[in-house]
C-alpha cells in the first residue's frame, strides 16, 4: 500500500524553512567556491582555463533545466497512459508481471491495459541520473587536465635544456650529419618505414611506452619555431606554448555538444535487455584513443620520412616540415574532435554505471554478468588514464606540426613572455645600480681612512703627469731634429 503523503499547506513552516534554508546555503556555497576558483585563475593569467570553466557552468546549466522541466512536468508525464503491449517491448530488464502493473501508476489502476508513459519514482530516478551525469562531467573534466598537464610538465625540463651550451655544441649550424644517423632519424626512420602496415604497428605499441621522448620534442619544437619565426628567437618558451594550446582546447572538451546529446538518446534507447549495449559501448572509446594515438605517432614518423627525402644530410638540428597533411582529412581539429567524444562516451559510461549501482544495487538485472561489469569498469578507468595522461598530451604536441598557429595561444604567449623580459630588465638594472652603488661606497670609504694619503697620491699622479707631459712636449722637437738630420741628402737627378 502506498504510503500518504500531503501538501505545502500542511506542513510545518519550520520544515519548509530548513530545507530551503539548507538548499539556499549549499547553492551559495558553491557559487563562492567556483567565483574564488575563477579569481585564482585569472590572477594567474589562466583564461583559458576561466573560459572552460565557464563553459562547463552552462553545461551544467543546461542539465539542471532539464531536471527543472522533469519536475515542472512530472504531474503532466505520469499523466499519459500508453497500452501494456508497447510498454512490455525493449525493456531494460524482464518483462513486468501482473503483480508489477497492480499497483505502479493511476494509468493501471483506470484500465488493466494500460500503463504510464514513466511512473513517478521512474521520474525520480532519471533526476539521479541527470545528477550523476553532472558530476561524473565535473570529475572528469577535472582529471583531464590534471593528469595532460601533469604530463607536460615533464617536458619543461627539455625546454630549458635548449638554452643550454651543451645543447648549442650538440647541434652546432655548422654540424652535417646523414638523416638517418641523428637521433631523431633512428628512432623513427628504419629499414621497414617502407610498408605502412608495419609503421602502424610500430607506433600502435609504442604509445604505450614512451610515446613522446626528448629527442621527438627537441625536433618538433625546432620545426615549430623555424616554421612561424626566425632563427633568433630559439629561445621561445614552447612548453608554456603547448600548455596555453591545451588550455584553449580544454574548452572543447568540457563541452557537451547536440550531437551528443542525441546520442545520450541513442543509448537510453538501445539498452535492451539481452543486448548487452553496455559491453559493446565500453569498447567504443578504447578503440578510439588506441587509434587516434597511433595515428599521432604515425605522424611524427611520416615527417621523419619527408625529411630524409627532401635533404639525406641534415645541417645541426634536423629541421622537420609542419603541414596539415599530415592529418586526417587536412584538419588537425578532427583529431580534437574524436578524443572529445572518446572522453564524453567514457564519461556517460562510467556515470550510467554508478548511476544503475545506486538506484538499482549491484545485484540488480543490469549487472547480470559480473564479468562483464568488471571488464566495463576496468575499461573506463583505462581509458581515462590513456586518454587523459598519454593520447591527449601526445596531441598538444603533434598538434603544432599543422600549417596555421593558435593565433591566441601564440599572442598570449608572447604577451608574458614580453612581460617576463621586462622584469627581467628591470630587475637587472636595478642590480647593476646597487651593485655600482655599493662599489663606489666602498671606494669612499677606503678613501676616508687615508684621506691625506689618497690627497697627496691625486697630487703625486697630476704632478707626475703634468712631468711627463712636459717631458715629452720638449723630447719631441729633439727626436724630430735629431731624425731630420740624420735623413740622407736628396739624390741629384
Amino acid at each position: 500500500m502506498a504510503t500518504p503523503s500531503y501538501s505545502l499547506q500542511h506542513t510545518p513552516t519550520w520544515a519548509i524553512a530548513l530545507v530551503s534554508f539548507i538548499l539556499i546555503s549549499i547553492s551559495i556555497i558553491l557559487e563562492h567556491f567556483i567565483h574564488l576558483i575563477i579569481k585564482w585563475l585569472r590572477k594567474h593569467r589562466k583564461s583559458d582555463l576561466v573560459e572552460a570553466i565557464e563553459r562547463l557552468k552552462s553545461e551544467l546549466m543546461i542539465l539542471g533545466f532539464m531536471s527543472l522541466l522533469l519536475t515542472v512536468t512530472q504531474d503532466a508525464i505520469i499523466e499519459i497512459c500508453i497500452p501494456v503491449r508497447a510498454a512490455d517491448t525493449m525493456l531494460p530488464c524482464r518483462k513486468r508481471t501482473a503483480n508489477d502493473t497492480a499497483i505502479l501508476d493511476s494509468c493501471s489502476a483506470k484500465s488493466a491495459s494500460e500503463v504510464a508513459l514513466v511512473s513517478k519514482h521512474g521520474i525520480h530516478q532519471l533526476h539521479m541520473f541527470i545528477f550523476v551525469l553532472a558530476v561524473m562531467q565535473i570529475v572528469y573534466s577535472i582529471l583531464t587536465v590534471s593528469l595532460a598537464r601533469a604530463k607536460i610538465r615533464h617536458w619543461k625540463a627539455w625546454d630549458e635544456e635548449t638554452q643550454t651550451i651543451e645543447y648549442e655544441i650538440a647541434n652546432d649550424p655548422n654540424r652535417f650529419r646523414y638523416a638517418r644517423q641523428t637521433t631523431f632519424g633512428r628512432r623513427h626512420i628504419s629499414t621497414t618505414t617502407a610498408s605502412p602496415v608495419s609503421v602502424w604497428i610500430k607506433c600502435f605499441f609504442r604509445q604505450f611506452f614512451h610515446s613522446v621522448e626528448k629527442v621527438d620534442y627537441l625536433t618538433l619544437r625546432h620545426g615549430f619555431i623555424s616554421a612561424h619565426f626566425s632563427a633568433r628567437n630559439s629561445n621561445f618558451d614552447f612548453q608554456k606554448y603547448i600548455e596555453q594550446s591545451l588550455e584553449e582546447d580544454f574548452r572543447i572538451i568540457v563541452s557537451i555538444s547536440p550531437v551528443m546529446w542525441f546520442t545520450v538518446v541513442i543509448f537510453l534507447l538501445v539498452d535492451v535487455h539481452g543486448w548487452h549495449v553496455y559491453l559493446w559501448l565500453s569498447y567504443i572509446p578504447l578503440l578510439l584513443v588506441l587509434v587516434v594515438g597511433a595515428k599521432l605517432e604515425v605522424i611524427v614518423d611520416e615527417m621523419a620520412l619527408q625529411m630524409k627525402d627532401v635533404n639525406s644530410v641534415t645541417k645541426g638540428t634536423p629541421l622537420v616540415s609542419p603541414s596539415d597533411e599530415f592529418f586526417w582529412f587536412g584538419h588537425p581539429g578532427f583529431v580534437l574532435t574524436l578524443l572529445h567524444y572518446t572522453l564524453f562516451v567514457n564519461a556517460f559510461e562510467l556515470a550510467f554505471f554508478i548511476w544503475v549501482s545506486t538506484q538499482f544495487g549491484i545485484n540488480s538485472c543490469y549487472h547480470e554478468h559480473r564479468t562483464f561489469t568488471v571488464i566495463r569498469v576496468v575499461i573506463a578507468v583505462a581509458v581515462q588514464v590513456l586518454c587523459s595522461y598519454v593520447t591527449l598530451p601526445l596531441y598538444a604536441l603533434v598538434a603544432q606540426m599543422g600549417s596555421q598557429v593558435k593565433s591566441k595561444a601564440l599572442a598570449k604567449i608572447l604577451r608574458q613572455w614580453h612581460v617576463e623580459v621586462r622584469e627581467r630588465r628591470r630587475k637587472q638594472q636595478k642590480l647593476v645600480k646597487s651593485f655600482s652603488f655599493s662599489h663606489m661606497s666602498s671606494e669612499w670609504n677606503q678613501g676616508n681612512k687615508s684621506a691625506l694619503e689618497f690627497s697627496s697620491g691625486l697630487r703625486e699622479n697630476a704632478r707626475s703627469s703634468s712631468e711627463g707631459e712636459i717631458v715629452e712636449a720638449l723630447e719631441h722637437p729633439m727626436i724630430t731634429q735629431a731624425n731630420s738630420s740624420s735623413d740622407p741628402p736628396p739624390s741629384v737627378v
